[in-house]
């Protein structure tokens, strides 16, 4: 029974991305099947939590296709705009501070939660963070929740929307042709990559070992023909129904005006990541479009999938967030545990007064 509920939530999902490819909306097989499955929840009409170990299906086809996607020459374009890249991951960290003291200070959250809620990582690792150190994880879980499915929705019809909207759409991998032997090997490939990624502990195994496989092999010749546009939509439309899956009725239900913050402070984080990015596109010549992608606060996977639809170079967005990703994790314990520090000084502080 739960596996013929989950098949007809997906179904739904696929229907809104055939909706949504239909209107002509950016990325419609994830937008599609995100809006979709988020109403279901939301009005309970069939309430569903797409089980996790589905959601790496979709993070290694898109793994695999991107890394298919480095070549000699993007290594040489990498390399060069290295310094741009390590600005732009520096520059998310000093905006997502900025709104972190900001939402704090409005009174929405406290200065740990609000930085746990902001910071770009999973809703699970923030929210264990948040109970690590004492601090309730509900305000991280929602704003979390909604940070992933926000840009998701909002930063490629803001881009259609400044840019135009275009008369011809492309659809990656539309031209490729359906081989299952080709498919099969691909996918062998990405997942073999994924294991030895969790066995040796490589943050992110779902998207870092694909990504790497196949990149080496695209790099040294050896690369295998990448997905058709069909088994790229089925990966959007689990990537897509598990972030609609996220929103929980009770939850969102109870969370009142802290909802309407986190939005808030989310939307105000992406406005100021995008103006950061557009100034760095500025200064250095870049198309602004790229530059905006790579610094966009959302999940890898999701902003690549971006990147490849609206015709920007996928590999070099790739590049941005592995950096940021190399960058915060590792220090985002410890920014965590300075914080909750500071911020128990400040609290003895008013009780001794």
């Amino acid at each position: 029974m739960a596996w013929a509920r989950l098949g007809l939530f997906l179904a739904a999902g696929a229907l809104g991305g055939w909706a949504a490819q239909a209107i002509g909306t950016p990325l419609p097989w994830m937008i599609g099947p995100l809006v979709v499955t988020a109403a279901l929840c939301l009005t309970g009409l069939l309430p569903m939590k797409v089980p996790d170990r589905l959601r790496p299906f979709g993070q290694i086809v898109v793994a695999c296709q991107v890394g298919l996607t480095f070549t000699p020459q993007t290594l040489d374009r990498l390399i060069a705009l290295a310094p741009v890249i390590v600005a732009t991951a520096l520059l998310t960290m000093g905006c997502i501070l900025v709104v972190s003291v900001v939402v704090a200070r409005a009174g929405g959250m406290t200065l740990t939660q609000s930085f746990l809620a902001a910071v770009p990582t999973s809703p699970i690792e923030a929210a264990a963070m948040a109970i690590e150190k004492g601090v309730d994880p509900v305000p991280v879980i929602i704003s979390q929740t909604l940070r992933l499915s926000a840009v998701v929705l909002v930063l490629p019809l803001a881009i259609y929307t400044i840019d135009g909207w275009p008369a011809i759409r492309s659809q990656p991998g539309a031209g490729t042709p359906f081989d299952p032997v080709n498919i099969l090997l691909l996918l062998a490939c990405g997942f073999a990559a994924m294991c030895l990624f969790r066995l040796l502990r490589i943050p992110n195994p779902n998207f870092l070992g694909p990504l790497t496989a196949t990149a080496a092999l695209s790099v040294t010749g050896h690369g295998l023909p990448p997905f058709p546009l069909l088994v790229l939509a089925l990966a959007q439309i689990v990537l897509g129904s598990w972030l609609g899956s996220t929103f929980r009725r009770e939850l969102l239900g109870s969370a009142g005006r802290l909802a309407v913050v986190s939005l808030a402070s989310i939307l105000s984080l992406l406005l100021l990541c995008s103006l950061a990015a557009a100034g760095i596109a500025w200064g250095f010549g870049l198309d602004w479009r790229l530059l905006v992608l790579g610094a966009a606060p959302g999940g890898v996977s999701e902003m690549v999938l971006t990147a490849k639809y609206l015709d920007q170079d996928a590999a070099l967005v790739t590049a941005f967030h592995l950096t940021r990703i190399f960058l915060f994790m590792p220090n985002i314990p410890w920014i965590v545990a300075l914080l909750v520090r500071y911020e128990r000084r400040q609290a003895a502080r008013r009780d001794t007064r």
